[in-house]
């Protein structure tokens, strides 16, 4: 079914639609309010749409051996350490998302570093035989550091740094658009790893104070959304960094608590605390995860990358 073919959609309306990232399954899943602004239409209208989308698909209740089957394509990407990766069950999952949060020089840029080069590893050897999306919203990207761990593992740095994709996010709307447009990209080049470094930089600066929290987390809530249903659909794994901020309601122990409240708790499927240990060592605390054990782990970020 095309899109001209529901009711109430023209070629002109069509094509807004499709321009905004719109398609059969993304209708069927939005608000009349959202899609009346998108496409310039009455609320009813959009509403007669969004019933005509969800008659054409089937969006009922599956049974949970048919998941079970799914879930048996889920991929897993190294760390690099295999203690990290025993943390994770296995590795950085696709259909996820991971956040690791923590304090600046922590780690999290590097761990995102070597899974840009480790997902483009053979399935064997801990990859995906697959290319990164990068959103780089504080300027941290390094590709001289991509390119000294991937020589570190005896690939061609050139060619891994090819087939990374960086777009750098100039405030948040742009950041949520960018996860917007990706999907024809995703289909495109390949791409098995999302990273969002880091997800909640532009929100905090763009929605500053109380007053401004409400719209700050909503639209927070719509982008991690957007990013969940590209790893679902695509198979793909997203890895989100986030910054933190010290709680004072906290007396006794570490004080650190990411940024994005419950939204982005609830959202996110793996959360990894890191933190600075000695020289080059950093600690991994599994916070939350649906069907692992909290726990912890040590390992090291050295010249040639992540390690034991």
């Amino acid at each position: 079914m095309e899109l001209e073919d529901l009711p109430g959609v023209g070629p002109a309306t069509a094509e807004k639609l499709k321009t905004a990232g719109y398609d059969i399954q993304k209708i069927a899943a939005s608000s009349p309010h959202e899609l009346s602004e998108v496409a310039g239409m009455g609320v009813e209208t959009a509403k007669k749409i969004i019933n005509a989308s969800r008659d054409s698909l089937e969006m009922g209740f599956e049974k949970a051996s048919d998941i079970l089957e799914k879930r048996k394509n889920i991929g897993r990407i190294t760390t690099g350490s295999k203690k990290l990766d025993e943390l994770l069950g296995g590795g950085i999952e696709t259909m996820s998302i991971t956040e690791f949060y923590g304090r600046f020089g922590s780690g999290k840029s590097q761990v995102c570093f070597q899974l840009a080069v480790n997902v483009q590893r053979p399935k064997d050897d801990g990859g995906l035989e697959g290319n990164v999306l990068w959103i780089d919203t504080e300027s941290t990207f390094r590709p001289d550091r991509v390119a000294q761990m991937a020589e570190a593992v005896d690939l061609d740095p050139n060619q891994i740094l090819e087939n990374i994709f960086v777009a750098k996010a100039i405030n948040s709307d742009h950041q949520i658009v960018l996860a917007e447009k990706a999907d024809e990209m995703i289909k495109e080049k390949n791409i098995k790893l999302i990273v969002v470094d880091s997800l909640t930089a532009h929100f905090r600066s763009d929605y500053a104070g109380r007053g401004a929290l409400g719209e700050r987390q909503q639209k927070l809530n719509k982008h991690i959304h957007i990013l969940q249903k590209l790893a679902d659909k695509h198979n793909l794994a997203v890895v989100i960094t986030n910054q933190v901020m010290d709680n004072p309601g906290i007396l006794f122990g570490d004080p650190t608590t990411p940024i994005g409240g419950n939204v982005l708790g609830h959202a996110a499927t793996y959360r990894i605390y890191l933190r600075k240990s000695r020289d080059d060592k950093r600690v991994a605390r599994l916070v939350d995860s649906p069907c692992l054990p909290d726990n912890e782990t040590v390992f090291r970020v050295k010249p040639e990358g992540i390690r034991d």
